[in-house]
């Protein structure tokens, strides 16, 4: 619906809902504003934006007004001019004298001087104190005009509902939870209040004494798979180097502006001072000894100690000599001495030349990355139920749900901004369907909460299949035309009644009913999980048993709709996409699939083997075994991320020769014997895809310190020394140092011609388009965000069922272990922690690993919040202090694996999924004692 209206004399169309404010912006015409910025509720509280509209008594808010057909409004006549400057000299006098001195970007301060307000006609009013109490946002009421914008912000678009308008009359002021200081509340920093205060009344903890903003940067984010565009303001820090001073979100596809607290305080890492700035090259004589690892973290050994420093042309060739002997040393048709790990943290670009390094220069299929130890179960049972292990809707479709189906993830900590669109379809009505052993921070927004006993999900998922099969709630028109292997799966939960499942799962017959009914009767239904359905020894089943609810209902091809794994890393996508796994060409091509084969055997010219290589953890049993002698590491950190961790440090340090190129002395690099000192994200071109199967770009705002390297560069020059015929950098910065485009853009296409979902994405289009959502088939088209619409990529278009049964995981519980101890993140770190604990903010927001346990097992066992604890597995020990709390069910603990002083992959085994080769972190028997020592990392 549309119509006409007069504005300022000239005739104008306005689209329904547009409001009068809207409609003047359109057309050329910003008027002063203060309390509304697109995005938030219009509250028309600071009447800054009054108009005339003619034969009504009273000035408009055009913020809150609705444009109708036949208005006559006028923004400039004197009575609007007027109003519009006494409201700016009233709230100059409220915050006016303070604003310009917290931010040089005050809005209050920008709009006085348009208007022509007038100023020191009125006493200045202070309204109250500054509250430095929190490590990311100072919080100055001063400069606090009461716009509500920051509530609307905290309420209505993150839904943290920790920022509320208390008191009455002059005594009137902004509050965090029942008046708190900020840093005591429950406030969870994602700054979005900071990024909608238009005076500085809340600023970034570091703003003060801050130098000019010089650029401004758009970039996306280095963290989750969510995807958040983003700008860095960049300009000289106090030495006049150049640094990020703060970060905002931008208007992308994926966030729409909002940010978490690792997106918008999490980027001073990249200038932290452990940064790699020069090439190291281990010691004569000194030999690896994993042991190394904590001696050097806890400050007792020095780097220097272990290593020296060498130009990069030595480094370079002793880096390749040694891969190259081992390579050329392998008898003939004998397995591969080299593997390689690539990075779901890197860009498009270099996953794809680094999987081309190992199968070309390597030549082998020996490369992966850690999507095998987050999703490779849930990328298995896609691929083989619907031939694709791609999403089927991006986050944001469930503001078209009427219910969501939320299983093994904790969005709220590892995906916050997704967490924010399911929030917000919640308040506009939808059902939220909350399945996690844990009580996560979403639980109080679900209309159910299936606190199911560990390791019980295929129990769980097979009793609601049961009841819709059983009772009729299947759609036989879809099953008929579009899925194979139905009556095997109704025969196989047969027996999978609510009543035998909830005697397993702990979840009551009756609630199994009511959420199968749910989910099969809605409209749209929608199911998104994580690494709690994926990170076990059946995680292909637990995802199996998800595929099959919605293909049993027809629940997917729609919006609001269908199956959508969150992705851990901000690349995970793309990384897969791009070849970086063991049995796999880029773009999901088999490599025992012959005539994809041939075809990169005839592009790169090497014969390429038709056997899968080995994955992450085969890896180092086969370093153990002796059959791999050497590799070659870029941005991962095996020493920390690996299950069975002591078994995986002492593999590292077994290998005759390990490469490792990192931005910082990770605990893999420690035990390396070349270190190749990379760039950071902030630091480089490359393309990234995010967990909605939308490619996007980031640019560089800094240059890599000292002699640090373009990680391109670098994989290309490890190519050459090995013999191969490489030369992207051609015409272009010939050390490596600067951000160079054109070197990514060629490597970019040639990916791009050899992976069809990109072929209407040229980095051209990608460059001016800043995101193109893929499978994009034509330049001159957009790329389809639902798919599966009416067909899956499979050889008859069908999707195929596969039953699955329930069974115990090999790690159980006993009475000498008589805990399940569930690995994972938390909000405030990601990941190893190799950014985010140099990141200041963050690490001050959580400093200490804390192993959370039920306040009743604590008693039990004698022990108060924060003592200190010894958690062992039939692998391994922790010492950490306990966090006592209810968000863990009785029997269970909870750890992030982000510390290295608690490094919980000590704990967890390295028992795989047959079909994902995915180890089970989420479910390990463990025991608790009081620790015996009061240094927990001594």
């Amino acid at each position: 619906m549309s119509g006409q209206l007069t504005l300022d004399g000239q005739s104008v169309a306005f689209m329904s809902g547009e409001t009068l404010w809207d409609v003047a912006l359109r057309n050329g015409n910003e008027l002063p504003h203060l309390c509304h910025i697109p995005g938030l509720t219009p509250a028309g509280n600071c009447r800054a934006c009054m108009v005339e509209v003619e034969g009504e008594r009273v000035l408009a808010a055009s913020c809150c007004r609705a444009a109708a057909d036949g208005m006559k409004v006028n923004t400039a006549s004197e009575r609007a001019t007027t109003a519009r400057a006494m409201v700016l000299e009233l709230l100059m006098s409220d915050a006016g004298e303070v604003t310009d001195t917290l931010t040089p970007q005050s809005e209050l301060n920008r709009w006085a001087r348009e208007t022509g307000a007038r100023t020191g006609r009125l006493p200045a009013h202070k309204s109250g104190s500054t509250d430095a109490s929190h490590p990311a946002m100072t919080v100055n009421l001063d400069a606090c005009i009461q716009c509500t914008r920051c509530l609307r912000a905290c309420r209505d678009e993150q839904v943290n509902d920790v920022i509320g308008l208390a008191y009455r009359g002059t005594h009137a002021k902004i509050v965090f939870d029942a008046d708190a200081l900020m840093g005591h509340s429950s406030c969870v920093a994602c700054g979005e209040c900071v990024q909608a205060c238009p005076t500085g009344a809340l600023m970034p903890a570091k703003a003060a004494g801050m130098q000019p903003v010089a650029r401004e940067v758009d970039s996306v984010c280095p963290y989750c798979g969510v995807g958040c565009q983003l700008t860095y303001h960049v300009g000289a820090d106090a030495s006049g180097a150049e640094a990020i001073h703060f970060v905002t979100g931008r208007d992308g596809p994926a966030n729409h502006g909002r940010l978490c607290v690792k997106g918008r305080y999490g980027f001073d890492y990249v200038r932290h001072g452990e940064r790699l700035t020069a090439p190291l090259i281990r010691r004569d004589g000194v030999a690896k000894n994993a042991a190394d690892i904590e001696r050097v973290k806890r400050g007792e050994v020095a780097l220097s100690a272990l290593f020296r420093e060498a130009s990069w042309e030595e480094a370079l060739d002793v880096a390749a000599n040694g891969l190259r002997e081992l390579r050329d040393a392998a008898s003939a048709g004998a397995p591969s001495a080299l593997a390689g790990f690539g990075s779901a943290k890197g860009s498009n670009e270099e996953a794809y030349l680094f999987q081309k390094l190992v199968r070309q220069g390597f030549r082998s299929n020996n490369v992966d990355h850690c999507t095998r130890l987050c999703h490779a179960s849930s990328v298995a049972a896609l691929l083989e139920g619907i031939g694709s292990g791609s999403v089927s809707n991006p986050v944001e479709d469930v503001a078209h749900s009427e219910l969501i189906f939320l299983i093994g993830a904790n969005p709220s900590s590892n995906h916050p901004v997704a967490a924010s669109w399911i929030k917000n379809a919640v308040k506009r009505g939808a059902k939220l369907v909350l399945a996690d052993p844990r009580q996560t921070p979403l639980a109080r927004f679900a209309h159910w909460h299936l606190q199911f006993r560990p390791d019980t999900d295929v129990a769980l998922l097979n009793g609601l299949l049961h009841v819709i099969i059983h009772e009729g709630l299947t759609d036989p028109a879809f099953i008929a035309s579009r899925v194979n292997g139905f009556e095997a799966l109704k025969a196989a939960v047969e027996e999978a009644t609510p009543e035998r499942m909830a005697d397993i799962c702990g979840i009551d017959a009756e609630t199994i009913r009511a959420v199968a009914r749910a989910y099969a009767t809605s409209k749209a239904s929608m199911i998104l999980w994580g690494m709690g359905i994926s990170q076990h020894v059946h995680g292909t089943d637990n995802a199996r048993c998800l595929i099959s609810l919605a293909m049993t209902t027809g629940q997917i091809g729609r919006a609001g709709t269908g199956l959508h794994p969150l992705r851990g890393q901000n690349n995970v996508q793309g990384a897969s996409d791009a070849g970086l796994i063991p049995m796999m060409l880029p773009n999901y091509q088999r490599v025992s699939n012959t005539a994809a084969r041939e075809h990169f055997e005839a592009l790169w010219g090497v014969p390429i083997d038709d056997k899968p290589g080995l994955t992450v953890v085969e890896v180092m049993n086969a370093i153990h075994a002796g059959t791999v002698r050497g590799m070659y590491i870029e941005g991962e950190n095996p020493a920390m991320s690996d299950p069975d961790l002591d078994h995986a440090r002492a593999a590292l340090a077994k290998l005759k020769h390990l490469v490792v190129q990192d931005i910082f002395p990770t605990e893999t690099a420690i035990l390396a014997d070349v270190i190749l000192p990379a760039s950071a994200h902030a630091e480089k071109w490359g393309s990234y895809t995010n967990t909605d199967r939308l490619i996007q770009v980031g640019r560089p705002a800094l240059t890599p310190p000292g002699s640090a390297r373009q990680d391109l560069w670098a994989i290309e020059q490890i190519g050459r020394r090995l013999g191969l015929d490489w030369d992207y950098w051609r015409d272009a910065d010939g050390d490596g140092h600067a951000a160079t485009e054109t070197p990514v853009a060629r490597v970019y296409e040639e990916m791009r011609s050899v992976m069809a979902p990109l072929t209407g994405v040229s980095w051209s289009r990608l460059r001016s388009e800043e995101a193109v959502v893929t499978p994009a088939m034509r330049e001159d088209a957009p790329g389809e965000a639902v798919v599966f619409v009416d067909h899956f990529p499979t050889s008859d278009g069908r999707a195929s069922l596969a039953a699955t049964r329930f069974a115990p995981s090999v790690e159980q519980v006993s009475a000498d272990y008589p805990f399940v101890l569930a690995t994972g993140r938390i909000l405030q770190h990601w990941h190893g922690g190799a950014m985010t604990r140099r990141a200041q903010t963050l690490e001050a927001l959580a400093p200490e690993p804390l192993f959370n346990m039920h306040p009743d097992d604590a008693a039990d066992a004698g022990l108060l919040d924060g003592d200190a604890i010894c958690v062992t597995s039939h692998h391994g020990e922790v010492n950490a202090r306990v966090a006592v709390e209810s968000s863990v069910q009785r029997g269970q603990l909870f750890i992030p694996f982000a510390y290295w002083e608690a490094a919980a992959n000590k704990l967890t085994g390295s028992a795989l999924d047959p079909f994902g080769k995915i180890p089970g972190f989420k479910v390990t028997a463990v025991r608790v004692t009081a620790a015996a020592r009061p240094d927990l990392h001594a």
